[in-house]
């Protein structure tokens, strides 16, 4: 027990008992080495909610799917490692991981770095794919976070791209996932999201409404900015 109130006439106490709950988690990775001294990250989690329960918004205790968040973003990834493998680029070193443990506070991603497995200097630039399902059809948008975190990345999205989606900007590379773990480490991040909505955390975030299209243009931009990424 603790003293946390003293008065003139009493003693004010509380008492805490905690265990610990230790479990172990797993990224997934696949590398594509071409012996480069640079190396692109791309990553998305894919850990979600389970039952629900913490974390979740809902107070049904039922299956959270998360096609959004972040199925969208785990079948994007293996889908663009695909393409790159497929298409023989050599220019950097690929890394593609499916981190675990996201929705714990970016467990997965700190722990990758902090394994040290690939150097933070030789990575010059981590692209993240977190909810990358829900585009609007009527008026169709990517988010872009992170811009700022590279003073080339705006200039090259905008060369990279000029598309009928509308990619909206954002300097700012604190958003919660998992991009902020690199950010943090004072690597280049960019961090895909086409947006929030009301099944986010939620049982209702169901395979049936995801925008595949959109998913396809998220996709185009996102080897397209690789492609850009390829010419440095």
């Amino acid at each position: 027990s603790k003293k946390i109130l003293k008065s003139s006439n009493s003693d004010i106490q509380s008492k805490c008992e905690f265990s610990k709950n230790e479990k172990t988690g797993y990224n997934v990775a696949a590398w594509i080495n071409n012996g480069k001294q640079s190396t692109i990250v791309f990553g998305a989690h894919y850990d979600h909610l389970g039952f629900g329960k913490s974390g979740s918004l809902s107070s049904d205790s039922a299956v959270h799917n998360g096609a959004d968040d972040n199925a969208s973003g785990t079948a994007l990834l293996i889908e663009l490692a695909r393409i790159l493998y497929k298409n023989g680029n050599s220019n950097h070193n690929y890394v593609f991981v499916a981190f675990g443990a996201e929705e714990k506070g970016l467990l997965g991603s700190k722990a990758f770095l902090n394994q040290k497995i690939i150097a933070d200097s030789s990575i010059m630039a981590m692209l993240n794919f977190d909810m990358v399902g829900r585009m609007d059809t009527a008026e169709p948008k990517l988010n872009i976070l992170g811009t700022g975190t590279a003073a080339e990345w705006d200039s090259l999205i905008t060369t990279a791209y000029s598309g009928s989606v509308t990619v909206k900007k954002s300097e700012s590379g604190t958003a919660g996932s998992d991009q902020m773990s690199f950010y943090l480490k004072n690597i280049p991040v960019l961090f895909f999201i086409t947006g929030m909505h009301e099944d986010y955390h939620k049982p209702s975030d169901d395979a049936e409404k995801i925008n595949r299209e959109g998913m396809a243009d998220v996709l185009l931009i996102a080897l397209k900015i690789t492609a850009k990424l390829d010419n440095i």
